[in-house]
């Protein structure tokens, strides 16, 4: 039901045909930075999570309390 290691190895050769070796490792090290900066984003938003978690800890239990009112042009 899998695929075999056979099979695996003509879709190599095929792929290989196509391409070429320069434009798949041209592909390759594209699709390798593009997973490097995937992952560096992963991080830096899992860092700003964490900041942003502990300016709202510091902000816990403050109350503000404001009163809103309503300009019409029509009364003035």
């Amino acid at each position: 039901m899998g695929i075999s290691i056979w099979q695996l190895l003509i879709i190599l050769a095929i792929v290989l045909v196509l391409f070429g070796a320069k434009r798949l490792r041209n592909v390759g090290s594209d699709l390798g930075g593009a997973i490097k900066g995937f992952k560096q984003s992963m991080r830096e938003g899992e860092e700003e999570a964490g900041e942003n978690k502990s300016l709202s800890d510091k902000d816990e239990g403050r109350v503000i309390d404001a009163e809103v009112s309503k300009h019409d042009k029509d009364k003035v």
